[in-house]
Order: C-alpha cells, then structure tokens, then sequence
C-alpha cells in the first residue's frame, strides 16, 4: 500500500467520526492558515521592498515640512497599513466562524445521538456514543483552530503596529 495513503487514513478516520461539518471546519482551517502563511511571506519578502521604495519615495522629496508634504507622508502611511493588514478581516472572520461551525457540529451531532436514542431507546449505548462522538470532535476543532488562530491575528497586528510606527519614524517630517 501506498505510504502516503496509510498516513492519511487516521486523518480520514477522525473527519468522518467527526462528521459532515468536521470537514467544513478543515475547509476554514486551510483557508485560515493559508491566509496567516500568506501574510508571513509578504512580511519576509515583499514588504522589505515596498518600504524601501516608500522611504525612498520620501526621501526624494525636496519638501518635507508644508502641509501638502504631511498630507503624502500621511498618505503613504495608510497605504503601507492598508497593505500590511489587507487579509486582517478574513483571518478574523475565519477564527470567529471556527467556534461557530464547531457548535453547528454540536448540534448535529445531539440530534444525530437523540434520533438514535428516538429508534431504539436509550440502551444501545454503541449508537449513542457515535453521535456523541460526533459532536465533540467538531467543537472540540473549532475551539483548537480558534485559540491558534487568536494567537497568530494578535501577532499580526502588533506587528503591522510596530511596522507602522517604525515607518512613520522613517518618513521624517520637518
């Protein structure tokens, strides 16, 4: 058998005990974590770029002290935050919606264990538990992708804020 494939069952296995939401949240896990790489690259390798081209910018200027001049180094501010925060809100909104899809889970999940429970009464414990199971894998996700994802949002923002003041440092305004 294919060794790649052996190492993915247990990962199959754990999405179809979850259930049908459980690859939902794996879907906004991706996207999530995509989206948090992504921004990390352009930290790395574009972003170094950019601001020099904008102190560069800057630099050029023979007028660095009138309003107009307040008014481009302003400018060129906002547009280096607007860069540097440009996938902010779908990562927010990706680590808010993980929670919520893992509830989602919850509740499939519980109606899942109360139609068994609604069939064949309450003794066949093996059903039941399936449908346990499958209400807390989901949430249990959820809250996991949430927790990392809060951490790595926070880490984004303070360092769009210290790239920020660093840059307002470099564009001096006499």
């Amino acid at each position: 058998m294919n060794p790649t494939l052996t190492l993915l069952e247990p990962i199959q296995d754990f999405l179809d005990a979850g259930g049908p939401v459980l690859w939902l949240i794996l879907l906004a896990s991706i996207c999530l974590w995509t989206l948090v790489a992504e921004w990390f690259i352009f930290f790395k390798l574009i972003y170094p770029e950019r601001k020099a081209a904008w102190v560069e910018q800057w630099n050029k200027r023979s007028d660095r002290c009138s309003q107009t001049a307040l008014y481009i180094r302003e400018s060129i501010i906002s547009e280096a935050k607007i860069k540097m925060t440009r996938t902010l809100p779908v990562i927010k909104m990706l680590i808010s919606l993980s929670p919520l899809l893992g509830l989602l889970g919850t509740v499939t999940g519980m109606i899942q264990v109360f139609d068994v429970m609604a069939i064949t009464g309450t003794s066949n414990a093996k059903a039941m538990a399936s449908g346990v199971s499958q209400a807390t894998i989901p949430t249990m996700a959820g809250m996991v992708i949430a927790i990392a994802g809060l951490y790595f949002k926070k880490l984004i923002e303070e360092r769009v804020s210290d790239e920020t003041h660093h840059l307002t440092d470099l564009l001096k305004y006499h």
